[in-house]
């Protein structure tokens, strides 16, 4: 190697060019080690975390939703239940406009119109002509139009909901041959078929063939709710709104067992591809939706059918406002039937104007019952041992009670005046309110008002509906009861209750003196696995021997009382009539009542209890001409229905 001769030395630009040399070692040294540190960063510290911005990427996660439980009526043949679904779920086409797309929105908003409104409109045209009440929307044929053209006429939007407009698959297929006819030769629903979600024109031999596009519009296939009794026992059921898009369960059933309809949501996880289309799914990585529960009703397909046309033909018989039927089986606290009337179709829940309709008068209703209190008022007085009902009193047709300025005079006391000395008997059977007074008495006002709390009122019955009204019973619940607030009570005025109430204490006289806790689910199905709801026992009331007493005396009513129309050839029936004047402010009115009637049938060995419940009827002022004949229609079908043996001649 070269050295300088004269030191022995490496040269100066040597020495520099190797100290460059160690730089340049160093830095790449560094660099190692700064790449060896960020290696370890992200493959060993970081690694979760970029493992999941990696699948974020790269997999599709998606949630699955689970299939709804249905909700059952029952049907006894031959001892056999039958189940009939009167909440399901059904694939339905929801439509949707693509307003660029639109050639004439005025011309579609006119199909629209004419398709879906204009029936409804005639419809509703002759509910008004003959009285009865109406519960939908109502708007004129412009209006409708107009909001069609609100959602069509916008050339540059790609996307409007068309108002929850949606039918099942038929219904579309005949909704796109009257689209299609009004363009193009007659179409039919026939010379259609939805075949991969798109609506196709068939082939002469039957097979799919060209797509059938209707321009601007366009479906989405969803597995919705549906009802297909439609207004029958709807105020039961309630109905699904997809408001939050999954699909909650609003009033009746569907609110009151959300949770347990509704299931538990599955999920998916899967990859994707570069354009995002799904190439792997993961077995190990996916949970299978569960399915919701089933619920099986103690309510009778057959009973509920009938009891709610019958009550429907009623009101409008009648000119009332509505009505409400309530039918139970005595010894479990199965209800059989329960309707009223306004109702709604839960199928098309949008169209209602008055939320209201939603509620369920029958437990939800508090009106003052009248005179099918007295027989409450009886049972009390006979329990107590107070009277028998050979016990008489002097019936003067009026009477004062402290505390108040006018005298309480019976219903009858402008037409008939005083009875005279009468019995007990007498009292149920020309409803006497004297004589519900003079029961009263004999118990005394708090006894009285504890044997009313026993039966229930003042409390919500715990029935699986949902809202529940709890009555009104504030001026019996004191520590000292007044005695003008006991006296209007005995005989079913100054206190509220619900229909479901009031039918309670001739369940409690129909099942030997013991209270049952009302209820309308009989069982619950979930996987597989049947789970039986028991009848359960609230507690005695009365005893045994006094609700035979009572129960004998309602017969009286039916034989040679005011309940005479309640009569049905070969059977013992008991039962009470109520009218009951509505309270107004400061008062009551003159012209308006409500009218109850609440049976025992057969009396010997009961098959159920109902009431039956007519508010403010035009055309007749006592509940004898309106409730009563209705009761008696309906328990006369369930007789023979259930073949329930005659047991007199």
């Amino acid at each position: 190697m070269w050295r300088n001769p004269q030191t022995g030395s490496r040269p100066e630009r040597t020495r520099i060019s190797l100290s460059r040399w160690r730089l340049v070692v160093a830095i790449i040294f560094l660099f190692a080690g700064a790449i060896v540190y960020k290696l370890f960063n992200l493959q060993i510290k970081q690694c979760d975390m970029y493992t999941a911005m990696a699948a974020g990427q790269q997999q599709v996660s998606s949630r699955l939703k689970p299939e709804r439980g249905k909700i059952y009526f029952t049907e006894n043949i031959n001892n056999q239940e039958k189940l009939y679904p009167v909440a399901t779920n059904k694939d339905f086409a929801v439509l949707y406009a693509i307003p660029k797309d639109v050639p004439d929105p005025r011309a579609l908003a006119e199909r629209f119109y004419e398709y879906f409104d204009r029936p409804r409109l005639e419809e509703e045209l002759k509910k008004t002509a003959s009285g009865t009440p109406l519960v939908i929307a109502t708007s004129t044929k412009e209006e409708l139009i107009g909001g069609y053209l609100k959602r069509l006429d916008r050339p540059d939007d790609l996307y409007e909901p068309l108002d929850n407009k949606k039918l099942d698959i038929d219904g579309l297929l005949d909704f796109y041959a009257y689209l299609a006819s009004a363009s193009s030769t007659p179409v039919s629903a026939s010379d259609l078929a939805l075949v991969n979600y798109q609506v196709v024109r068939k082939s002469a031999s039957g097979t799919p063939a060209t797509t059938l596009k209707i321009p601007g519009l366009d479906f989405n296939i969803e597995n919705l709710r549906y009802y297909p009794e439609k207004e029958i026992g709807a105020h039961l059921l309630g109905f699904v709104s997809y408001a939050s898009g999954e699909g909650a369960g609003k009033y009746g059933l569907e609110e009151f067992f959300n949770e347990e309809l509704f299931g538990q949501y599955g999920s998916l996880k899967s990859e994707k591809g570069a354009k995002a289309n799904v190439i792997i799914v993961n077995d190990r990585e996916y949970i299978k939706p569960v399915a919701g529960a089933d619920l099986v009703l103690t309510i009778d397909r057959n009973v509920e059918f009938t009891a709610c046309e019958k009550l429907k033909e009623a009101v409008k018989k009648h000119g009332a406002s509505g009505g409400s039927v309530v039918v139970m089986n005595p010894a479990t606290g199965g209800i059989i039937a329960m309707c009223s009337v306004p109702d709604f179709d839960p199928n098309d829940f949008q169209a209602v104007k008055d939320l209201g309709v939603f509620k369920n008068p029958a437990v939800l209703d508090q009106y003052e019952p009248g005179s099918v209190f007295k027989t409450v008022t009886m049972s009390i007085a006979l329990d107590q041992g107070k009277v028998v009902p050979s016990t008489t009193y002097n019936d003067t047709g009026e009477m004062m009670i402290k505390g108040w300025s006018k005298p309480i005079r019976n219903s009858d006391f402008t037409t008939h005046g005083p009875h005279g000395v009468v019995d007990m008997n007498t009292v149920l059977e020309y409803s006497l309110n004297t004589g519900a007074i003079f029961a009263m008495r004999q118990v005394g006002p708090k006894d009285f008002a504890d044997y009313v709390k026993r039966y229930g009122f003042g409390e919500k019955t715990g029935i699986e509906l949902g809202a529940e009204a709890s009555g009104n019973i504030g001026n019996l619940l004191g520590s000292k009861v007044k005695e003008i607030d006991a006296a209007t009570a005995s005989f079913g005025q100054g206190i509220a209750a619900t229909p479901l109430q009031m039918l309670m204490p001739y369940q409690v006289i129909a099942n030997h003196g013991i209270l049952m806790k009302p209820y309308i689910v009989k069982a619950v199905i979930h996987d597989g696995q049947r789970e039986e709801i028991m009848p359960k026992q609230l507690g005695r009331v009365i005893s045994a021997k006094t609700a035979a007493t009572v129960s004998a005396m309602l017969v009286n009513v039916v034989e040679l009382g005011h309940a005479k129309r309640a009569y049905i050839n070969g059977y013992y029936v008991g039962g009470k009539t109520g009218t009951a004047q509505v309270a107004d402010s400061g008062g009551y009115s003159k012209d308006r009542y409500i009218h109850t009637f609440v049976g025992i049938a057969p009396i010997d060995n009961p098959a159920f209890v109902m009431l039956t419940k007519i508010n403010d009827p035009k055309d007749v002022q006592y509940a004898e001409g309106s409730a009563l004949p209705l009761w008696s229609e309906i328990a006369d079908f369930m007789l023979k229905y259930y073949q329930v043996p005659k047991t007199r001649k």
